[in-house]
Formats: structure tokens, C-alpha cells, sequence
């Protein structure tokens, strides 16, 4: 089952988003606190969520990292979203894929009227098509968010579930390495075989060190 979604990117981290007006928001949309002067992410955000149906709302928003886990008024505004489960899925884009920033950013799901209280972390961050100014996601890639997103189930390296208890022990932290675990183990060193190489290279070294000095008294420089 595909969803339906209000799709929009808010402008990153707006400086002026009118704070000065907020504290006196006529529609009570900032009920959850005010977000800094300086960042204007969660304004967009809040307001957002405020304009969603009770029953059926949902939507999806790209925002920069910093929305995952910066704290002060955000983080409180984070956790309260997060407490009255409305936080739905987290995905992790890669860099370079819109138009004026090179910076990663993520897509925000929210969901009025969660059957659970999970938060599907999606890192789609490494899978694209590279282009020299631009990243691209492809059909197979968009497949593949989609398909996670419905499934719902951990994938390694991928996807993970995380239960309201684990974001709690994160304090509310939605950075997306916390729960999707990307680590490649690095290859284990032969050191048997690297030490034979280094022995052959010696030899070669030798060898070919005889042959120059032999080259050498050839043409009269020898000693």
C-alpha cells in the first residue's frame, strides 16, 4: 500500500521566520514551544501538523539533520512530538540531492492516529546515482524507500523499528546512526602473506640492485 503525502521542504533552518509573533499564534499552533529565533525548522514543522485531519492525517517533510538532534527548545519540541506519537518514519537522503545545498538531508513522516508507537528509521543515505554537481535517486532506489517503508521491518545496514523505549534512552535523539547500525567491519590483515610479500619484494630490491651495479661496470663506473 502506497501513501499519500503533503510533500514540502521547508526552508532550512530560516533565520526569520517570525519569531516575535509566534508567542501570540492566534491558531495555537505553538502549543509545544517556541523554536529558536535563529532556526526556524519546527515552526514549519509544528504548523504543518496543526493543519493535519484527526483521524487520517499525515505528512512528510525534508528537513536538515539538525531537526534529528539539536536540543534546547528544539529538543523539547522534538520529544513532546515524539511522546503524543506522531513521529511516524525517519529516512536519511543522501548529499547533493536538491538544488542549492550539498548537505544530506531527511524526510519527516507524521501520522495522526498511529496503530503503535514505533519509529521506522530508514538510511537511504548511501544508495543513489552519483552526478558531478547533483545526486540522484533512481526508480530502483525510490522502490526500494517505498518498499521499506511498507514493510516496516529491519533491514540490515538498512532499516530498523525502534520502540518508544529506545528513543526514550537516546533522549529523544533521532540522529539515524543510532539505530541503523551501517558499520563494515574492515578486512582482517594476512600477516603471514604480507610478511612473504615484503620478502619477495626484498629479493626483487636485490636483485635488481646486482643487476644495475653490473649495468654500471658495463659502461666504465663500476668501482
Amino acid at each position: 500500500m502506497y501513501i499519500y503525502i503533503l510533500r514540502c521542504i521547508e526552508p532550512f533552518s530560516l533565520s526569520k521566520w517570525g519569531y516575535e509573533d509566534a508567542a501570540d499564534d492566534p491558531h495555537g499552533r505553538f502549543h509545544r514551544g517556541l523554536p529558536p529565533k535563529t532556526k526556524g525548522d519546527y515552526s514549519f514543522i509544528t504548523h504543518m501538523i496543526e493543519t493535519l485531519k484527526n483521524d487520517t492525517g499525515r505528512m512528510g517533510v525534508v528537513v536538515p539533520h539538525g531537526v534529528l538532534f539539536r536540543g534546547s527548545s528544539e529538543g523539547k519540541i522534538r520529544q513532546q512530538l515524539i511522546e503524543e506519537n506522531l513521529l511516524d518514519t525517519v529516512i536519511g537522503l543522501p548529499e547533493k540531492l536538491f538544488f542549492g545545498t550539498g548537505i544530506p538531508a531527511a524526510i519527516l513522516v507524521f501520522k495522526k492516529n498511529k496503530t503503535d508507537d514505533t519509529v521506522l528509521f530508514i538510511d537511504a543515505s548511501r544508495e543513489f546515482e552519483s552526478g558531478s554537481n547533483q545526486n540522484k535517486l533512481t526508480d530502483e532506489n525510490l522502490a526500494k524507500i517505498i518498499e521499506t517503508y511498507n514493510n516496516r521491518e529491519f533491514v540490515d545496514k538498512y532499516a530498523y523499528v525502534a520502540s518508544l523505549d529506545e528513543i526514550k534512552e537516546n533522549d529523544f535523539n533521532l540522529n539515524i546512526p543510532r539505530y541503523v547500525d551501517t558499520f563494515e567491519p574492515e578486512a582482517e590483515i594476512d600477516l603471514m602473506a604480507v610478511r612473504e610479500e615484503r620478502l619477495a619484494l626484498k629479493n626483487e630490491l636485490a636483485s635488481l640492485e646486482t643487476e644495475m651495479e653490473n649495468y654500471l661496470k658495463e659502461l666504465g663506473y663500476g668501482a
